[in-house]
């Protein structure tokens, strides 16, 4: 997310370090890369103005530049701007009986059909009763999908496929929806490729007729800067409450992101981080404030892990380790609960100081889902017997192990080689206290750090003494005297 204006915004900062003292001069040079950052990242031009203005004024203060270490001041100074620049966002979905109604409504191909499902899902997990309502008409594909996605989310999906009148399926689901005890109704309104007077009064009078209690326009966050403009456009129209960026897990570019609340005043309710229905998340600014200065954001992980992990697994796993135990089987089920989760360069991008290391293994070609499945192969070949004590595995098992997994010999003796310390951690990590095993595991995540590549190996032992620099000449004359002594007799024979 946003990986481009992260690189650049970092780069910016780590200029500024290890110059000494900072002085205006040099301050300046580095506010201007953060300029040059967020026009790259197609933020709108008075956003950008705004932004570096309020930072220059804080950031060239003498309380600043006087400061030992001023960078980290800079830092803490852009966090909060981007903050305020996309905060503050109420939350609240402003619930009331008997009947609430979202409509939501953009142009086509931003992604909100699907976002419909989507608020749907939300919603259920909430234990609210929604109902979604095919209204866009123009598209007959558009109703089939949306019924596609009721189905698969268990909702209820009005669909009237006779009427070329939106206004009329519009207030027909909601008379239907009260009869059902429905508690909110989700609108899918029509789009277009462009803005156009026709499908602006089509949705005026919907809001008009239907007084829906949130209106909420979906944008494709990679379309940049354009996405702040259609939002000002709808808005005008139609007094937005919200706006819900879509596709943010791919190359977006974080114009959108940054300038539409600024420009428009609407705030950004929700945002799309992946194709499945649910992929949908509000939206925090200061999280995603330290997302884009890579302090992570642990706050979104936990979340995501109590809703994808399974509690009961997670729970036996710890009562085995009180006990000492911690086997291959473990260790493969650990990998498939860290798989819920989303992919490896994502859960790395959460956790503080670990996204440059993420960047780091694709710019090395290090393909980790691709590893772990691999291993889950290696382990899913063998024997209950081989799971709970790999030190049995020989040449003849490794040849089958490797024959059942498509993997070579070699891979086995290396993932066992790897298995055996890290089990050995494990176990003693569960007799820790709090404190000793956040050390353990920052130990662990700087040694994975400097080599990115590389597994658990076992500690390398001593082999004795070092040798002074005397003794390693004298060892290594009598090495060139031994080997003139061999050549001497091959000569004789």
């Amino acid at each position: 997310m946003f990986e481009t204006l992260q690189d650049n915004l970092m780069s910016a900062i780590r200029s500024l370090r290890g110059r000494g003292r900072l002085t205006e001069s040099n301050m300046r040079e580095g506010l201007e890369m953060v300029r040059q950052s967020l026009l790259e990242a197609d933020v709108s031009i008075p956003v950008v103005k705004d932004f570096i203005a309020r930072i220059s004024e804080q950031a060239l203060g003498e309380n600043v530049l006087k400061l030992l270490d001023p960078t980290e001041q800079l830092v803490k100074i852009v966090h909060e701007e981007l903050i305020q620049l996309m905060g503050p966002v109420d939350h609240d979905l402003h619930l009331k009986k008997p009947l609430t109604t979202f409509m939501l409504c953009g142009l086509q191909g931003s992604g909100k059909t699907t976002t419909c499902g989507k608020l749907g899902k939300l919603l259920v997990k909430r234990n609210l009763k929604p109902m979604l309502v095919a209204a866009d008409l123009q598209r007959p594909a558009a109703i089939d999908q949306l019924e596609i996605l009721g189905q698969s989310i268990g909702v209820p999906v009005h669909v009237d496929r006779e009427s070329k009148d939106p206004v009329q399926v519009c207030q027909d689901a909601a008379q239907k929806a009260i009869a059902l005890g429905i508690d909110v109704l989700i609108l899918d309104t029509a789009g277009r490729l462009h803005i156009d007077e026709e499908l602006m009064k089509q949705l005026q009078q919907i809001d008009l007729q239907l007084q829906p209690d949130q209106v909420y326009f979906v944008v494709d966050a990679m379309t940049g800067q354009d996405a702040v403009n259609s939002a000002k456009a709808f808005n005008d129209a139609l007094e937005l409450d919200g706006v819900v960026l879509t596709k943010l897990d791919g190359d977006a570019r974080g114009g959108a992101a940054l300038s539409v609340k600024h420009i428009t005043g609407v705030p950004i309710k929700f945002i799309g981080t992946g194709e499945l229905v649910e992929s949908l998340e509000e939206f925090h600014p200061d999280r995603l404030a330290g997302r884009i200065l890579g302090m992570g954001d642990m706050l979104t992980l936990i979340e995501q892990a109590r809703e994808k992990l399974d509690k009961e697994a997670i729970e036996k796993q710890q009562e085995r380790l009180m006990k000492g135990e911690f086997t291959l089987d473990d260790f493969r089920s650990q990998m498939g609960q860290a798989k819920r989760l989303g992919s490896f360069s994502k859960l790395l991008s959460f956790i503080p100081g670990m996204g440059q290391f993420g960047k780091m293994m694709g710019d090395m070609n290090v393909d980790a889902d691709g590893e772990m499945r691999r291993v889950g192969g290696i382990i899913d070949s063998m024997t209950p017997e081989e799971k709970r004590n790999p030190k049995i595995i020989d040449n003849s098992r490794r040849r089958r192990i490797a024959a059942g997994s498509g993997a070579q010999p070699q891979q086995i003796s290396d993932l066992v080689k790897s298995f055996l310390p890290m089990a050995e951690m494990m176990k003693s990590m569960s007799s820790m206290n709090p404190r000793d095993r956040m050390a353990a595991v920052q130990q662990m995540t700087q040694a994975m750090s400097k080599n990115p590549t590389a597994g658990i190996t076992p500690p390398k032992k001593g082999t004795g003494k070092r040798l002074t620099p005397q003794e390693k000449n004298e060892a290594r004359k009598k090495r060139e005297k031994e080997k003139k002594k061999r050549e001497k007799e091959k000569r004789k024979k």
